[in-house]
């Protein structure tokens, strides 16, 4: 049974799937390369969804990018491009980077940009007006109004009482004192540039809110069963989607929220003035791996704040030598005796092994999942010492582990020696177009990769990489 933090109740609650898990994740707004921040909240993401399905459940699951909204329209300004040109260097960088860190690529990416979203935004706008939920004010421009869901503000727990205000705001972002009307379509002005669709308002742009309720429930229906995010989207952001999904469906719009805590570097919150900024490919240059950053990321508990270091990640590469150490013995233990049928394992030593994933089941208690595994690793390490584990057991050790690893995704690619790497940026390459489903591009750097002696072996949603022989 799966127990899970909801933001909007407080509470921890029973949460039973259904036949399909349909989960929403707020995706980046491609302005820029994305930092380690947002990844942590990719990761426990990917955490979430890795370990429902390896408990057998099927998830559904849509991440959008958000391509217009204020900053990367003043980012292609300032750059004197197209909006167009602009977004789609940090789309291919946030798939690149996803893939270091061997996220699952979601279901769908919607863009923000897509016709088919646009067209959902205005027809949900509409139905707003329709409503009364939401007006044309002097400016042209189409806002929500608050005091018409009396609702708003629960998931934030804000007062009720300052919902009361005349003021609209346009921006598409606002802090919690600025409690206020806001935009679900923006009327086009200079600033603007070429970035405008028509409707029936008027030339303009949607407002970032609106972006995501269209786009979650074009694709997933009225109803989500999850839906994940920063704890830094629930207000104003996922506050106003339930607003207007709400208010559109008359239904309930998301069974279990759920939010990461904020991740700091160094004690302190990272910014550029402070030296402490960091995007996956920073730290890739500076020599970490991206599973040692996905380590990293994942081995705190998602509901606590991350303080991330330099020493921190060092730490995460020693504990990841340990599996691969330990991962070695038992793959050399057995290609030293006939192959044999696994069984199912129960216990090792005093451990038992099923206690990696009853940790996960209770709001993915990951360092306590993490405790199992190295418990494992030690007390495996002492019976093979002691010679009293049979094939049978080792077997059954590895198919542990790599249900383990489906989980966590933070194996070697390789242990037969390093992977060059030329082919490790292939490999990061060949991911990122997986991700973007450009397979004519996968399948020309799986040429690529082949050419240089090795083998992609693809899963649903991953690629192990093998040594040509």
């Amino acid at each position: 049974m799966f127990y899970f933090y909801n933001t909007l109740t407080r509470e921890h609650e029973l949460f039973t799937p259904g036949p399909i898990i349909r989960m929403y994740t707020c995706g980046p707004t491609v302005y820029d390369h994305a930092h380690i921040g947002n990844f942590r909240a990719y990761v426990f993401e990917d955490l979430l969804q890795r370990h429902l399905e390896a408990q057998g459940n099927r998830v559904e699951r849509v991440m959008n990018l958000t391509d217009v909204d204020d900053k990367t329209i003043r980012g292609a300004r300032r750059e004197g491009i197209s909006l167009d040109k602009f977004t789609a260097r940090y789309k291919e960088a946030f798939f690149q980077d996803s893939a270091a860190l061997r996220l699952r690529p979601a279901c769908a990416t919607p863009a923000a940009t897509d016709p088919e979203n646009i067209a959902a935004m205005i027809a949900m706008i509409q139905v707003l007006l329709d409503q009364g939920n939401a007006y044309i004010a002097e400016d042209h421009s189409v806002y929500f109004r608050i005091a018409s869901f009396s609702r708003y503000g629960a998931l934030a727990q804000v007062d009720r009482d300052a919902q009361r205000s005349t003021l609209r705001m346009k921006h598409d972002e606002y802090s919690k004192e600025e409690i206020a009307d806001f935009a679900l379509w923006k009327a086009w002005d200079e600033e603007d540039g070429d970035v405008a669709w028509q409707s029936p308002w008027g030339k303009g742009r949607p407002g970032w809110h609106i972006e995501c309720s269209a786009m979650a429930t074009r694709l997933l229906g009225p109803h989500i069963d999850i839906h994940c995010g920063g704890v830094d989207n629930i207000f104003p952001h996922h506050e106003a989607e339930i607003a207007q999904c709400e208010c559109v469906s008359g239904t309930q719009f998301v069974s279990l929220w759920m939010h990461c805590a904020h991740l700091m570097v160094n004690g302190m919150k990272m910014s550029k003035s402070a030296g402490n900024f960091y995007t996956v490919r920073d730290l890739m240059e500076q020599g970490w791996s991206g599973r040692e950053i996905r380590y990293a990321l994942l081995s705190v508990h998602y509901r606590m704040p991350l303080n991330f270091t330099l020493e921190g990640i060092a730490s995460a590469r020693q504990a990841l030598h340990r599996i691969d150490e330990w991962r070695t013995r038992l793959e050399e233990y057995l290609a030293n005796v006939p192959s044999q049928t696994s069984l199912s394992l129960e216990k090792c030593g005093a451990v038992n092994v099923r206690d990696f994933f009853v940790a996960l089941d209770d709001d993915l208690n990951i360092s306590a999942a993490l405790g199992v595994l190295f418990e494992v690793i030690r007390e495996s390490h002492r019976l093979l010492d002691q010679k009293a584990l049979l094939p049978t057991d080792v077997r059954a050790l590895l198919d542990w582990w790599y249900k383990v690893d489906s989980v966590l995704a933070i194996a070697s690619d390789s242990l037969d020696g390093d992977i060059p790497e030329e082919v490790q940026q292939l490999v990061a390459l060949r991911q990122a177009a997986r991700f973007s489903k450009n397979w004519e591009e996968s399948d020309r750097l799986r040429d690529a990769i082949s050419a240089l002696g090795w083998s992609i072996k693809d899963s649903k949603s991953e690629q192990k990489l093998v040594r040509q022989t």
